[in-house]
């Protein structure tokens, strides 16, 4: 770090060698930067603020009943066309910018150039953040720069005037032409809807029967008709599956053998024995007493053996006469009142009344089909036309509806217009200070002066480098190589020292001079000095 420090002293004290030829260029150079700054043309700026307000107090009643025009995007453009082709030249001649006299092509297009670059348009929300601009309106802002105070107060009022009215113009010349526009296309598609209303009428009533119902087209009505005879023949298939069981039930060992086992009850309160099994009971009581009291050669005891034989034998008949499902058989071996017997009877009757009811349903589901299938030809392109004519009137019926619609919020929204769905309120009016914003020409001569002093210094670190010397021991040591033994001082180190001393107080007078002087412009500028060299700057 000091070695740094070392070396940027030597470059120093070997620059300081030509300081007198770098205050010279620093005084010549601060001259001249003077004089360009007092020939600098003055600025005057004129500027105006209005506030434009889209949410008045009608927006929210009017919110979906009218057709929404983007205020916005309307004072956007007219921002931006405001600066542009015949609207720039118009406010350039009303505000005396283009005068007359001014008749070449080129010229115009200078002034108008300049005209536009020296405008400021710009936006803000008057919320002061821009996702809340919708709600809190906009500040549209115009500034303008000029030579003459007045032609810039001029400028900035055409501007502001042509902001609003072409604002407010242009929203009811875009509304008026967009009524113009939807009462053609409303003739047009009314005519369309009723063209398509006499056709759909007339080719209902040559196809009668043959057009889709709720139910759907023809082939959705074909397929629906095969599915229901596909389950109705299906749930035959089960329901005569149901009723061969219930026979088979019916006849079955279980029921068979359970015939005859409920004992017949007579006016008496006992069994009547009237049923074959009952009396074999009987039979075989009786049996069992008489072996009690007598050997089985007793005549009673063969003859009731005989007669147990006798009704065994008619008890297989009637048993397989129930089998074979004899009625009766059935009413005479008593099985008709047994619960048993009587739960699965019923259960097969109500069997065969489901049976009935599914052969009638698959029959008409069957003829349905087939009726359907003759159609196979003709059906199809009557559904087909049919569907076309309803899309071809459900879309101009849909577009015919929709622009009348929007064809009453356009009046509704010219008439919200004229209301005062939309404010303007000039929040600044057009005011231009009467001292110049350009240039400043307080800071502009300091800013001369220390570029002035920049310029001679760099002169003189130039000019040594061209004309290097060697300062310092330790340079000499740097470039020969070989370490400097001594140094050997001045003779007279007195004399010396004098004439530095006097060297630095001229060099501090010429720099004070160099200063005074920048206190003399600081003063002209404050008296209003100025150069006028329009010829060589331009009348701005």
């Amino acid at each position: 770090m000091d070695q740094v420090v070392e070396r940027i002293y030597d470059e120093l004290r070997s620059a300081w060698r030509f300081r007198w030829i770098a205050i010279s260029a620093a005084a010549v150079t601060a001259v001249v930067a003077w004089a360009i700054v007092f020939a600098l043309p003055d600025r005057f700026e004129a500027s105006a603020r209005v506030f434009v307000d889209t949410r008045t107090a009608l927006k929210p009643v009017l919110q979906g009943l009218t057709v929404e025009q983007d205020v916005n995007a309307q004072l956007n453009f007219v921002r931006q066309s405001l600066l542009a082709g015949r609207q720039l030249r118009s406010i350039a001649e009303q505000s005396g910018v283009l005068p007359p006299s001014v008749t070449r092509p080129a010229d115009q297009a200078q002034i108008l150039a300049g005209l536009a670059q020296r405008v400021e348009l710009t936006v803000a929300s008057a919320g002061g953040r821009e996702e809340q601009s919708d709600l809190a309106g906009r500040i549209y802002g115009i500034a303008y720069r000029d030579s003459d105070r007045e032609r810039t107060l001029k400028v900035v009022e055409v501007l502001l005037n042509t902001l609003m009215e072409q604002t407010l113009g242009g929203k009811h010349a875009g509304s008026e032409s967009a009524q113009k526009f939807l009462e053609t296309q409303i003739a047009v598609y009314e005519k369309r809807l009723r063209v398509t209303e006499d056709r759909l009428a007339e080719f209902k009533k040559r196809n009668i029967g043959l057009m889709p119902t709720e139910q759907g087209g023809y082939f959705t009505q074909l397929q629906n008709e095969i599915d229901a005879a596909k389950k109705a023949e299906t749930a035959l298939s089960i329901a005569v599956s149901r009723r061969n069981e219930l026979e088979r039930q019916l006849h079955g060992e279980a029921v068979v053998t359970a015939t005859g086992s409920v004992p017949v009850i007579g006016p008496a309160g006992i069994s009547s024995g009237s049923d074959t099994v009952s009396r074999i009971k009987e039979t075989q009581a009786r049996l069992d007493e008489l072996l009690l009291r007598f050997t089985d050669r007793h005549p009673d005891v063969i003859a009731t053996r005989e007669t147990l034989e006798e009704l065994k034998k008619r008890r297989a008949a009637e048993i397989e006469s129930v089998r074979r499902g004899d009625p009766n058989a059935v009413a005479a071996s008593g099985a008709s009142s047994n619960p048993v017997f009587q739960s699965i009877q019923l259960q097969l009757n109500q069997t065969e009344v489901e049976i009935a009811s599914l052969r009638g349903e698959l029959a008409q589901h069957t003829s349905k089909a087939a009726q359907l299938r003759q159609r196979l030809d003709t059906a199809p392109g009557v559904e087909a036309e049919f569907a076309q004519l309803n899309r071809d009137y459900d879309v101009n019926k849909t577009q015919y509806t929709a622009l009348l619609a929007n064809y009453e919020k356009a009046r509704l929204g010219e008439q919200a217009d004229s209301a005062g769905a939309v404010r303007f309120e000039i929040v600044q009016p057009p005011t231009a200070s009467f001292s110049p914003v350009f240039p400043r020409r307080g800071l502009f001569l300091i800013g001369a002066l220390l570029l002035a002093f920049v310029v001679g210094g760099g002169l003189a670190y130039l000019i040594h480098l061209f004309n290097p010397v060697v300062g310092s021991a330790r340079s000499l040591a740097e470039i020969t190589g070989r370490p400097v033994l001594g140094v050997v001082g001045s003779a007279f180190p007195g004399r010396m020292n004098a004439d530095i001393r006097r060297d630095i107080w001229r060099f501090a007078g010429a720099v004070g001079v160099v200063f005074v002087g920048l206190f003399a412009v600081l003063v002209l500028n404050w008296s209003g000095f100025r150069i006028h060299l329009h010829s060589a700057f331009g009348a701005g």
